[in-house]
């Protein structure tokens, strides 16, 4: 049976799971854990035997959906932050992004597309996918087609334009 007194009415609230405490969030990660490890039996270790990274992500999962805190889930766990640089300036992204004239990375090329190519964390890895764009993306020299895998080290380029990932 799920605990629901781990929730706390708050007045106002906008969420049903709205004031959720971080001593909740914690006993709360945990309970969805093994709730989640009841459906899978024998194939999960109990809470107390997962690494400590894994308890952080799950207390970030319950922290995005109780809306606990200014963080978001991406923002909770390390690895997921993508940098890149074009130019002098250096970008931080922890959510998928366009790159493009009109991107949520800018690039000042009138031989990119508006929406050029789409950067997105997917599997614990970062991917480039171009949006069908008229110049293409290019990863490393070569033209893709399909989502590709981005590592540190990597070079796209975008009309003129190479963005480097700084760390991926």
């Amino acid at each position: 049976m799920f605990p629901w007194s781990l929730f706390r009415s708050t007045a106002g609230a906008s969420g049903i799971i709205d004031g959720v405490t971080s001593i909740d969030l914690e006993h709360l990660a945990q309970t969805a854990y093994e709730a989640h490890r009841g459906a899978h039996p024998g194939s999960l270790p109990p809470w107390e035997d997962t690494s400590e990274q894994e308890q952080k992500a799950w207390q970030a999962a319950v922290s995005a959906v109780t809306n606990q805190g200014d963080a978001t889930l991406t923002d909770r766990l390390p690895g997921q932050s993508l940098v890149v640089q074009t130019g002098d300036q250096t970008r931080v992204f922890y959510t998928e992004f366009t790159a493009g004239r009109q991107g949520t990375l800018p690039i000042s090329d009138d031989h990119a597309s508006s929406h050029h190519a789409l950067f997105q964390f997917a599997h614990g890895l970062w991917y480039v996918k171009d949006l069908s764009s008229t110049n293409g993306t290019w990863l490393n020299g070569r033209r893709i087609y399909q989502p590709q895998r981005l590592k540190k080290g990597d070079k796209v380029r975008i009309g003129h334009t190479t963005v480097v990932v700084v760390s991926a």
